[in-house]
Order: C-alpha cells, then structure tokens, then sequence
C-alpha cells in the first residue's frame, strides 16, 4: 500500500502534469508540425494528467498484485474522471477541450473504448514501470525541500490556473454574445421575408439559410433591404408608414448585430487558447468558436 505525505502526493501530481504536458505537447508538435504548447493552462502542465496518475495510484492500492484487476481499475477510474472532467468544464465553458464524437463506441463524445482501453494499460505501466523511479525520487528528497518546492509550484499552478480559468470564461462570454447577435439577424431576416410576402415555395427554401454563417445571414438581409427600398420607391402605396417605420427599426437591428459581432470578434486574440487546444469544439456555438478560430488563424499568419 502506498504511504506518502501530503507534500510527496502533490510532488507527484505536479510531476505528472509536468509529464503529460511534455508528451501532448511532442505529439500535437509533431502532429501539426510546429511547436504546440498543449493544455487549458499557460504553463508547462497539464492538470487531468497529474489527477490520473494520482487516480491510478489509489484505484489500484487494493490490487497492486493482481494485473487484471489493476487494468480493471484504471479503465473504470481514468474513464470516470475523463467523463466528468470532459461534461464539468463543457457545462462552465460551453466548449469541448477534446472530442470523441468521431471514434467508434463513443458515449456523448466525451469518452470512447479505444481511450478506455488505454487507460487501462496506462495504468499498468503507471504503477509497474512509472511510478517506480518517481517514487524513488521524491522519497529521496530531504521533507523540507520538497514542501518548499510543492509550495512554490501550488503558488505558480495556482494563479496560472486563474488565468487560465478566466480566460475560459470570457471566451464563453463572447460565445454567447455572438451566438445572441446571430440569432438577433435570423430574426431579423424572418421579419424581413414576411415584409416581402415570400410565396410559400420560396419561404420553404429561405428556411434552409438558419443553418447559414452569420456573414452569409448579413448578405441575405443586405440583398432584403435593397429589394425593399426598391419596392418602396416603385410602389409607395403598398406599404404604410407602419411598415416603413419598421423597414427603418429592423436596418438598424441589423447594423447593431453585425456591429456587436465584429467588436467581439476583435476583442481579445485566442490565438494562444485555440492553438494549444486544436480539438476545442462546441455544438451550440460551432459557428461562432469557429468564426473566432479563422480570426486568430488569420493573426498567427501576419
């Protein structure tokens, strides 16, 4: 059974955020082909890493002797914590920071049997082959060194982890506003086609545009106003100054949304977010995060 102080279970929990940022960060590196510093946070550590490994150590106390029911152990633990990291920080964040939707045997995207089974190996090589030499360390290092670099490290994870953590939230913030300001121009179009008086073989095919990108959504309701004042300047009895009025109201509901879309767009660059987290998705904002990816894209390249 393993027995450790406080300060050598967080020595270990660094060490393997430390560890797994390190072996992310090759992998997309290579994958990308440029250099990725992967992970939610700024620094060099990846915090779901270090509570696995730590989950690893503990679900497999009770079977350190038996290999099967240690491999058992950490499937159903490290997928346990996978899933409930995966919906905690897609419920705070509204996006996904890895995506599973495209593998076979997925369950909601968030976890899938290919990684299930890989937890389970990992593990088996966590506390067989790992875990050993780290273990050998920290139990090597005098207690008062070691609380005095767990104490640095907790202050640096700490704030980094602030930051990151609200650069997450106003990165959802955005999200919601720009999704708001989307559906504020689908409202708008609607109101605009019923002013128009579509046929209903027309309104049919106008209905398909809601899954439009709001830069197509915004040249739909330039081509609308165009056609409007057109028809108002042609035949100025067919519509009442009621409807005129509104003409007016709804042009500037649309100069307002697509203006707020723009300032939040520019507002802060993600680049650093998006480039670490390549996967990051969401389903009801896809449009938007992908909106602001081709933003920071665009400014990685200039």
């Amino acid at each position: 059974m393993y027995s450790y102080t406080m300060a050598q279970w967080l020595f270990f929990f660094y060490f393997y955020c430390f560890f797994g940022w390190c072996f992310e960060s090759s992998y997309v590196s290579l994958k990308e082909r440029r250099l990725v510093n992967r992970g939610f946070m700024r620094g060099p550590f990846l915090p779901l890493y270090g509570s696995g490994a730590v989950m690893m150590l503990v679900v497999s106390m009770p079977f350190q002797h038996n290999l099967v029911l240690t491999y058992i152990a950490g499937c159903i633990g490290a997928t346990a914590l996978e899933y409930v990291t995966g919906v905690v920080m897609e419920a705070l964040f509204k996006v996904r920071y890895w995506d599973y939707s495209n593998q076979k045997f997925n369950f909601q995207g968030q976890i899938c049997l290919s990684s299930t089974l890989a937890w389970g190996g990992l593990t088996i090589l966590m506390t067989r082959v790992v875990h050993k030499p780290v273990e050998g360390l920290a139990l090597a290092i005098p207690a008062g060194a070691l609380s005095a670099v767990t104490f640095v490290l907790t202050i640096y994870i700490v704030a980094d982890f602030t930051l990151s953590f609200k650069a997450a939230i106003d990165l959802r913030d955005i999200l919601v506003k720009m999704e708001a300001a989307k559906e504020e121009l689908e409202r708008v179009q609607k109101r605009l086609d019923v002013i128009i008086a579509l046929s209903n073989e027309e309104w049919e095919a106008k209905k398909q545009e809601r899954s439009l990108k709001a830069e197509e959504l915004a040249a739909g309701i330039e081509e609308r106003l165009g056609s409007l004042k057109e028809k108002i300047q042609n035949e100025v009895s067919l519509y009442p100054d009621g409807i005129k009025e509104e003409i007016q109201e709804l042009r500037m509901k649309y100069r307002i949304s697509v203006e707020r879309r723009i300032q939040l767009g520019a507002l802060r660059n993600y680049k650093q977010m998006f480039k670490g987290n390549p996967s990051m998705a969401s389903r009801r904002f896809k449009d938007a995060l992908q909106e602001l990816k081709d933003a920071a894209e665009e400014r990685r390249k200039k």
